[in-house]
């Protein structure tokens, strides 16, 4: 795909300074530009790479003066760092716009597709699928059967979405993904051997939900295991049975929670964070990356630690856990004194 300056600023609605009809077909970092190439300037202490950049075509603030001869084409807009993310949204839009079933796929007789679908090759799509519009269904997903999927949703290629999920609208499910494995359920009988629990539930995504990578989104016991509207979900997160995500909630890589735990709104989850089961956590909670939650938590918290404590309280007992080897010292010294 190829596009000249002059189409890139009426995408952006900005102003072309320079040739209007030079053409680029690929992106690239300011300080790796090469002919062909378009990349931006936003931060400041980039500035002198503009100087030396080989990129054909630089978006830049209608702030930014040149202080030397340029070498690259520049489009001049409100915010350089906004209007790039915009035309990378933009790129994979069109990068990503296929339509048509590739051959072969298995797609049960009950199965029905919305406009502009696309399905990938060695796709499988089960009993009373229920494909919206503009649908991407890459090869090698796996759609079991009763799943019902909104409109303008992307399962990309290795997905694994068992029976009866339920996708909303604007979702993004990345390779590796599994939602609807059976949950961790298992009941020890009089002999302590465990016999397994049936998952008779699902899984519910609502709109506007990214799942990245290898992420695992179990079924819930009975009900359904829910990630409301917004949540972004980073790779290789677990997501047990009966779990609930509140609205534009984000989680980042490798973050474990347990069975029954509901998340409020708008939480922010570092990485490898580990949270118990069966607790409630409020609306508006921060948690540190490798933080341990063992405890319900209330609106508005910042935690960190495992156990994890208030974030304030964390950052003043650490002054005192770096001391501690000196501080039993002191002690051992003074209790010798008496």
């Amino acid at each position: 795909m190829k596009f000249t300056a002059g189409q890139i600023a009426g995408i952006l609605e900005g102003e072309v300074h320079g040739n209007p009809e030079i053409a680029v077909h690929k992106l690239a970092k300011i300080e790796e530009g090469e002919e062909g190439s378009l990349t931006f300037l936003a931060n400041p202490k980039y500035t002198s790479f503009i100087y030396k950049t080989k990129a054909s075509i630089t978006i830049v603030n209608k702030s930014f003066v040149p202080e030397q001869n340029l070498d690259t084409t520049l489009i001049k807009v409100e915010d350089a760092y906004k209007s790039f993310s915009k035309l990378l949204e933009y790129y994979n839009q069109v990068k990503n716009n296929k339509v048509g079933i590739e051959e072969p796929i298995f797609k049960s007789d009950t199965a029905t597709f919305g406009t502009d679908v696309y399905i990938g090759a060695f796709a499988y799509l089960g009993n009373n699928v229920t494909l919206g519009d503009n649908v991407k269904i890459y090869p090698n997903a796996y759609i079991g059967d009763n799943v019902k999927i909104g409109n303008n949703v992307t399962i990309f290629a290795g997905a694994k979405v068992y029976s009866e999920t339920i996708i909303g609208n604007n979702c993004v499910v990345n390779s590796g993904v599994v939602l609807g494995a059976d949950g961790f359920g298992f009941a020890p009988n009089d002999q302590g051997e465990f016999a397994k629990v049936p998952q008779t539930g699902n899984v519910i995504l609502e709109d506007n939900v990214d799942i990245g990578a290898g992420t695992t989104i179990d079924r819930a016991t009975l009900g359904s295991t829910i990630l409301r509207k917004g949540v972004k979900l980073d790779n290789q997160i677990q997501i047990a049975h009966n779990v609930e995500i509140g609205e534009h909630t984000v989680i980042a890589a490798q973050t474990g929670i347990a069975g029954s735990t509901k998340i409020g709104k708008y939480c922010m989850i570092g990485g490898q964070v580990g949270i118990v089961g069966h607790i409630i956590i409020g609306d508006n909670v921060k948690i540190q990356a490798q933080s341990g939650i063992g405890r319900s938590v209330k609106d508005n918290e910042v935690l960190q630690g495992s156990p994890a404590l208030n974030y304030g309280d964390y950052n003043k007992s650490y002054v005192h856990f770096k001391n501690l080897p000196r501080i039993i010292s002191r002690i051992d010294t003074l209790e010798k004194k008496d």
